[in-house]
């Protein structure tokens, strides 16, 4: 069983930065591919981006390409996401996942993911 606790969020003005953390317990985190996905109010839950096994590849969705990145440590079992230049449309509760299914890409749908934490609230003020 994969335990995962998200922290970070918050409040912030529009153009500013947070950094949220991914804390991993259980299971084997180095083996999994990780994610993190965002649901805001009203809205499906999205994308948002994703990181391999060994950290070699990762996926951002187009909404944050170039303004988030996704990383990981392994020897602390942690996996990040550095949020930069914010806008007020990534307000949503942010949430890691982790797939324990070895695949050639990290997977960005959802039904991927084996284990999810309870998220973590951002909220981007304009």
């Amino acid at each position: 069983q994969v335990q995962l606790v998200e922290s970070g969020g918050g409040l912030v003005q529009a153009g500013g930065s947070l950094r949220l953390s991914c804390a991993a317990s259980g299971g084997t985190f180095s083996s999994y591919a990780m994610g993190w996905f965002r649901q805001a109010p009203g809205k499906e839950r999205e994308f948002v981006a994703a990181i391999s096994w060994n950290g070699g590849m990762t996926y951002d969705a187009d909404s944050v390409k170039g303004r988030f990145t996704i990383s990981r440590d392994n020897a602390k079992n942690m996996v990040y996401l550095q949020m930069n230049s914010l806008k007020p449309e990534d307000t949503a509760v942010y949430y890691c996942a982790a797939d324990i299914t070895f695949r050639t890409l990290p997977a960005r749908r959802g039904y991927n993911y084996d284990y999810w934490g309870r998220g973590t609230q951002v909220t981007v003020s304009s």
